[in-house]
């Protein structure tokens, strides 16, 4: 099978939450708590053995899930997102992913950067109320776990840096900042930009009860054809002894794994850490150790060794977004899911699958898709290897809106009964 294109791999799959965005953006430009140490409020991120995790992500950049557009009034947005949860209780799911960090920015009141722009409209500009504290307490009252999702190194998704609000840390260290592909990222390979997004993120951790520390597939961005991610001044002062550029990425993005693991063991001990990368590791054209797929490759083109996270235990959880259909002729579910099951045995690393609810009922998709039951079908298909303990569906809004019934068929096959919550400590993860 010939490897797609970066374009028609993007197009064709849009196969992550970045790809999802990216895709967006293409077709823009073109056509009261208790102690830190405590467990969370639903005990702590562990799924339940009976059920599984049955979660859903609520994506807050650009609006997508929640809330539904910029400046809503406080009660208004509080509506929304307990709709969100109200369904979730409804398909019978039992956690939520809630990106509170979309763009180097906070739904919480953080001193370390400033109030999203995804709420107000202004970067900045003080909301008049908590929205982690509201979605904590809104979904534990509903026996849903909180997984509070950051993304690390995503600044803006535009390349001006004054647009940033003035006491913004981008703005403060302009050297910490690369742009690339019209966006701004913080550099990787900065110390000090390590520790940042790291206090950034604890502060939340250790502020709020939540169920887990999540990052998605975002690490070094996504390939822009044409364009290089500058970090030449920055291999020269911290680049030691690598000689290759990116062997000296990857182990940036291991250096905040291994600390971001530690430090939320620190400050939460009940909480869970876990990654939901992109589906493909490597190609097994690339490396005999990868899978039998033909696509993008964290590890080659992100700097982001997701199965060597796994294999070193550096992870509680490891949930891979499998964003295809059974059968696909470039990344295969079919393949993807054992492949992804063998990497987890063994480990102690629990593994869950993402699943692409957004594509169901898109007539830009493959035609499998316009198919009610392929969703249910992976879950079917999951059944036939134990190291899948759970599903996590992209994302909340199409959870709502149900394309074709495949939640509804989800439902039916899968999640007849309403979901326990993680009551359990997870005693059988080792190192916890």
């Amino acid at each position: 099978m010939g490897r797609m294109t970066r374009r028609t791999f993007t197009l064709a799959t849009a196969g992550t939450l970045a790809g999802f965005l990216a895709l967006r953006q293409a077709e823009a430009d073109s056509a009261a708590y208790g102690p830190a140490g405590e467990g969370g409020g639903v005990a702590a991120g562990r799924a339940a053995a009976r059920d599984g995790l049955r979660g859903t992500w609520i994506s807050t950049v650009g609006n997508l899930d929640w809330p539904s557009g910029p400046g809503l009034p406080p009660a208004e947005a509080r509506q929304e997102l307990s709709g969100l949860l109200d369904e979730a209780v409804r398909y019978r799911l039992n956690a939520v992913f809630l990106q509170v960090r979309p763009t180097a920015d906070a739904f919480w009141p953080s001193p370390h950067e400033p109030w999203s722009a995804w709420l107000t409209g202004t970067q900045g500009k003080d909301p008049g109320w908590d929205p982690l504290d509201f979605a904590v307490r809104a979904a534990h009252d509903r026996g849903l776990e909180l997984h509070a999702w950051f993304n690390p190194y995503r600044i803006a998704l535009h390349d001006d840096p004054s647009r940033l609000a003035a006491e913004h840390p981008a703005r403060r260290q302009p050297e910490w900042v690369v742009s690339y592909g019209g966006r701004l990222y913080f550099n990787p390979g900065i110390p000090e930009v390590r520790r940042h997004v790291q206090n950034a993120m604890l502060h939340a951790v250790e502020n709020y009860p939540v169920d887990g520390v999540h990052f998605d597939d975002y690490f070094y961005p996504y390939p822009v054809q044409g364009e290089t991610f500058d970090d030449d001044a920055a291999f020269a002062r911290h680049g030691g002894t690598f000689t290759d550029r990116g062997d000296w990425r990857r182990e940036n993005v291991n250096l905040l794994i291994r600390e971001v693991q530690q430090r939320v063991r620190e400050v939460r001990p009940g909480a869970v850490f876990g990654v939901s990368p992109f589906g493909i590791w490597r190609n097994s054209g690339t490396d005999p150790k990868g899978s039998r797929t033909s696509g993008l490759q964290t590890y080659d083109d992100l700097y982001a060794d997701t199965r060597r996270w796994v294999r070193e235990g550096r992870l509680d959880y490891v949930l891979p977004q499998v964003y295809w259909h059974i059968g696909h002729s470039a990344a295969d579910y079919a393949e993807l899911v054992p492949w992804w099951s063998a990497v987890a045995e063994g480990t102690g690393v629990r593994l869950y699958i993402g699943e692409a609810l957004y594509k169901v009922g898109d007539p830009a998709q493959p035609e499998q898709w316009s198919d009610p039951a392929e969703l249910s079908r992976h879950l079917t298909f999951c059944r036939d290897h134990p190291q899948v303990a759970g599903h996590v569906f992209f994302s909340a809004a199409k959870v709502a809106a149900d394309p074709l019934g495949a939640m509804s068929r989800v439902r039916e096959d899968h999640y007849q009964e309403p979901a326990a919550s993680s009551a359990a400590a997870r005693e059988d993860t080792p190192g916890r």
